[in-house]
């Protein structure tokens, strides 16, 4: 921060703080933001072992945090009717009853099995977190305002550059410290630590404050109050960036690469751009912004294209797609911002428009879409939003003075690019990997370049580009109706060949099923073939538990497994995703084939597991997986406890643990060990023969309360090994768990 925006306090702040005025303020709204964005990721893990990880839970908890949030800015803005000093009164008094809610963490309370999700979670959380969200959120924009009257009228808006600072510290803190480093209870009594420091530098703050009202003349707003046209384009301004965020989130983990821990890189860069587009030195700010519709017109269309053969620089280009557009729109937004006496209202209209495109993002668009098309929806809106200046005094010459000049190359230019998108389209559905792709993509490329600074040509460009890109063979499949299926867990799709029927989770493949005779419609791949951990168990079933065998899976996937049941036996499924059950009995037909009147059980596997009779299976496969991710709270001390309870004596659970990017053995070994079971573990590489038939190598690990059990099952077939642990590795617990150690990445010597 520049030493502009750091004031001297007024003469009647007492001497020994003088000086301190910006320093102090800076510190305060950084402490604050940084607590609130720890806020929560640290409920989500409180919660998910008690309320699961269904999407009606995670809707009604985003809705919620907005919801607070958005009272926190209001508050804050009502606040701006009263002098200076009473509203440090009275926010001081705020912060103290909120504090009656400390240590942060939630009511002790489980949701009853017939409460409505929609209903009961928002009142939970509200109940739990509500007045201190709400006391923290109002921090920023207020602390803000002090500082303009504390000052004699200086320029807050530098000060939320530091706000983001210490949320984007918040934001690397807890999955990278905070969470390794401390179970939950220690991490609640942390933020009720901070929580003090908050209360004690506010008031340090309060005290910098004018003592009079005639003291205050920055405080009162006085200056023209903002067109109803002005406010909506601060909350389209602000709705944008925030969309796109979340949008290349899902975009990269369902068309790129799933990565776990990658949401943190665009929300990272989010707000990294605050910090960048309201630093009180503009140099960087300025340049950026000037190059952002340059990047936004040759990385759109690359990555509306999806094109997976280099997932690294593909995600790098979304993030700095991402990133260049934040900084654009939010450095115009710092340009069009009001007088400091309105202040609060701006800050109103900028949470407005960023929990719109949050809830855009999130909440209607996997209803309404079935791919991420507010990907290229938002692009077009970012194009449609930034600055643009001519990029050479020569292009400004060249387009002329404004008149029928303009519009003549301005239809040029739209008739050119309908023929490229034309020619382009008739080469079939994905022009990208032919010859010409790359003639076509640096013909609109430079005939972009040529027309920035000029916003209907340029966007008529990177239309014709999304579409062409990517747009039209995702509309084509849409068109379709039954390749694509979307919701809140993200995209399947699926994938019918000659020989076979495949189901793709974003880039991982869930399940294969082969086309033709009656015999090869039930035939197990991919992970479940015969000669799999599972497998083996599945064809064990009768021998160890007789021909009345009573069996559970976490996991309906397309319905493979299924193909193992035998008359007699009881078979029941625990599947999250409503789609996946739609897709499991429709465009799949191992259910049909084999189990057409497979009990199904909807919802959070824990959660359901819980309300299960005692002892009522003999096996269960745990087999609950989100694209390439893991379930945490499924893998947990107390989850091995629920499945213990649920098993009979000497039942047995299978673990799927294959993943590209985590090595789950420790996690399992260790639960093992503390749990008192017994374990052994099965890599199997299916020989060319089962590759054929899209059999693939897969991880597994079975664990029985009974050695005798696990004996017998592990006697029938070799390849069988102790599951070995790691020195050192703690288990997962509901109160403590972190996938750093087990990343394959971060540890080269995993397996």
């Amino acid at each position: 921060m520049s030493a502009e925006a750091v004031a001297e306090p007024q003469p009647g702040a007492p001497g020994w703080l003088k000086g301190a005025s910006g320093p102090l303020f800076v510190i305060t709204i950084l402490l604050g933001s940084f607590l609130l964005f720890l806020v929560q990721p640290m409920i989500a893990r409180m919660a998910l072992p008690r309320l699961g990880g269904a999407p009606a839970v995670w809707n009604s908890a985003m809705l919620i945090y907005q919801a607070l949030l958005l009272g926190g800015y209001a508050y804050a803005h009502w606040l701006g009717r009263v002098p200076v000093r009473q509203q440090a009164m009275i926010h001081l008094g705020v912060l103290a009853v909120a504090a009656l809610w400390l240590p942060i963490g939630l009511m002790a309370m489980q949701m009853p099995a017939d409460a409505e999700p929609a209903v009961w979670v928002p009142w939970l959380l509200a109940a739990s977190i509500g007045p201190l969200f709400f006391a923290i959120s109002a921090q920023a924009p207020l602390l803000q305002r002090w500082f303009a009257s504390a000052s004699g009228g200086r320029d807050p808006y530098a000060l939320y550059a530091a706000s983001n600072v210490g949320s984007f510290g918040g934001l690397i803190a807890y999955p990278l410290l905070v969470e390794p480093g401390m179970a939950l209870h220690a991490q609640s009594w942390l933020w009720t630590g901070g929580y003090a420091l908050v209360f004690i530098a506010v008031a340090a703050c309060a005290l910098l404050l004018p003592r009079k009202a005639a003291d205050e003349p920055h405080v009162h707003a006085t200056s023209a109050a903002p067109s109803r046209r002005r406010v909506a384009h601060w909350i389209a301004l602000a709705f944008v960036p925030s969309g796109l965020m979340l949008a290349t989130s899902s975009f990269l983990t369902t068309d790129i690469v799933a990565v776990p821990m990658l949401w943190v890189l665009p929300l990272g860069l989010y707000l990294l751009s605050f910090t960048i587009a309201f630093a009180a030195r503009r140099g960087v700010a300025v340049t950026l912004t000037r190059f952002a519709p340059i990047t936004i017109l040759l990385f759109g269309g690359l990555m509306i294209a999806g094109h997976n053969a280099n997932p690294e620089l593909n995600a790098l280009m979304a993030l700095a797609l991402l990133f260049m557009v934040a900084v654009a729109l939010h450095t115009h937004m710092y340009d069009l911002r009001p007088e400091p006496d309105r202040l609060t209202g701006f800050y109103l209209a900028m949470s407005v428009g960023g929990a719109l495109g949050g809830v855009f993002a999130a909440l209607v668009a996997p209803l309404v879409f079935d791919w991420t098309y507010e990907y290229p929806i938002l692009i077009l809106a970012a194009g449609l939003l930034v600055p643009q200046e001519w990029l050479l005094p020569f292009f400004r010459r060249l387009w002329g003075e404004p008149g029928q000049g303009r519009r003549v190359r301005t239809l040029v230019i739209a008739l050119v690019v309908a023929l490229i998108v034309w020619f382009g389209v008739s080469q079939g559905s994905d022009i990208l990997g032919q010859k010409q792709a790359g003639i076509i993509y640096l013909t609109l490329a430079a005939i972009g370049l040529f027309t920035v600074g000029m916003r209907v040509p340029f966007m008529i460009v990177l239309a014709g580009s999304l579409f062409l890109f990517g747009g039209f063979r995702s509309i084509a499949m849409s068109w379709q109706g039954d390749l694509r299926t979307r919701s809140y867990f993200g995209v399947y799709t699926i994938t019918d060949l000659a020989d076979q029927k495949r189901l793709a989770h974003g880039t991982t493949l869930h399940g294969v099923q082969l086309e033709g005779t009656p015999e090869r419609l039930k035939l197990p791949t991919t992970y479940y073939v015969p000669g799999s951990g599972v497998g083996q168990a599945m064809q064990a079933l009768p021998p160890l538990y007789g021909p009345n065998a009573r069996v559970g899976v976490v996991g309906l996937g397309t319905g493979t497994l299924a193909c193992y049941a035998k008359p007699g036996q009881s078979w029941r499924f625990y599947e999250i995703d409503p789609a996946v059950v739609s897709l499991a009995r429709g465009a799949f037909r191992f259910l049909e084939q084999c189990l057409p009147d497979a009990k199904v059980v909807l919802g959070d596997a824990r959660v359901r597991l819980v309300e299960e009779p005692a002892q009522s299976l003999d096996l269960l496969v745990l087999d609950a997986f989100s694209s390439d991710a893991v379930p945490m709270h499924l893998m947990t001390l107390e989850a091995f406890a629920a499945y213990d309870r649920v098993l009979a004596k000497d039942g047995l659970l299978l673990v799927h643990i294959s993943n590209r990017f985590l090595s789950l053995e420790p996690v399992v070994e260790r639960a093992a060990a503390l749990g008192g079971w017994s374990a052994a573990q099965l890599t199997y590489y299916p020989p060319l023969i089962e590759e054929l038939n899209e059999a693939a190598t897969s991880d597994w690990i079975a664990l029985s309360r009974s050695p005798e059990k696990l004996k017998q099952l592990t006697a029938r077939a070799q390849g069988w090994r102790p599951v070995e642990g790691r020195p050192g590795f703690t288990p997962w617990t509901d109160d403590y768990a972190t996938i750093l150690p087990v990343l394959r990445s971060l540890n080269k010597d995993l397996p």
